[in-house]
């Protein structure tokens, strides 16, 4: 049966907020650590907390609040994509950076699919290659070569964000699931800032783009991708995801004045067409 046109529009509006938010986590990153405004653990506590405080308002309209179900490997998964995400944008470029987890999580996740025994096609062995291809060509020595150091921060970011995918792909509800693993990694997080209050830079500016990372742009962004997440079709949720390192590039450039290398643009095509191949072998029935 054909999705009705209201229903279609209401999907295609909140699919494009959705992903707005993952490209904006990005761009509040960069606007906050780049210029010194916070450091990048004060702006991933803010972050993880403002988050944690929409999810449980959430959980309290759902009356869920009564049945925590808070996954310490979970949690600390999130904690490990959140803070190694801060340190990383405080060097890397905004599209850089986004290109650098987007294509380090498709692979991770690849890869476990294999390692536990799944059998990729000549197309998903092209596309993996393409994609780890084109991350090598980013990471290569040379003059618009990323600093290794950061990139190999935010490569753990992207590792630390499908271990904690895969950790939550079989837990009932996401959004409950989410709103728990939040809460869960503010422990984490207070102890990290903790350890690290003698380089606590804060300023008012700073404190705002963290604040909306966390409370806007993942909390209320992951609530609506879960929720129209159903509605879409496989091949469609994966190949829309494909243009979030695409649209945080366009971030940076608009807001931050961001030049995109040339160096950079060819590893995106190579990474991003590397991953389509992937997703559209992956949809096909077998």
């Amino acid at each position: 049966m054909p999705i009705p046109a209201a229903s279609a529009l209401t999907t295609s509006v909140l699919v494009l907020a959705s992903l707005l938010a993952f490209a904006a986590n990005s761009v509040l990153c960069r606007l906050a650590l780049a210029p010194g405004l916070i450091d990048p653990v004060s702006f991933t506590t803010l972050r993880i907390i403002s988050g944690a405080l929409v999810l449980s308002a959430v959980l309290i309209l759902r009356g869920a609040w009564r049945r925590p179900d808070i996954r310490p490997a979970s949690a600390l998964a999130l904690f490990v994509y959140a803070i190694a995400f801060s340190q990383a944008y405080v060097f890397l470029p905004t599209a850089s950076g986004a290109l650098l987890l987007f294509g380090s999580v498709q692979i991770t996740m690849i890869g476990t699919g294999i390692v536990k025994g799944e059998r990729p096609s000549t197309q998903v062995w092209s596309g993996i290659l393409l994609a780890v291809g084109g991350l090598v060509w980013l990471l290569a020595p040379g003059v618009q070569a990323v600093p290794l150091l950061p990139a190999g921060s935010m490569i753990l970011s992207g590792i630390a964000w499908a271990c904690y995918s895969l950790l939550g792909a079989r837990r009932g509800d996401p959004v409950l699931a989410t709103a728990w693993n939040f809460i869960g990694a503010v422990p984490f997080t207070l102890a990290a800032s903790v350890l690290t209050r003698s380089e606590m830079l804060l300023s008012s500016e700073g404190i705002l783009w963290a604040v909306i990372s966390g409370g806007v742009t993942s909390g209320l962004g992951y609530i609506v991708w879960y929720r129209v997440l159903p509605a879409l079709p496989t091949i469609t949720a994966a190949a829309v995801q494909v243009s979030v390192p695409v649209l945080a590039a366009l971030g940076g450039v608009v807001l931050l004045g961001e030049a995109l290398a040339p160096r950079l643009v060819f590893a995106s095509g190579v990474v991003l067409g590397g991953i389509v191949l992937v997703a559209r072998a992956r949809a096909r029935p077998v």
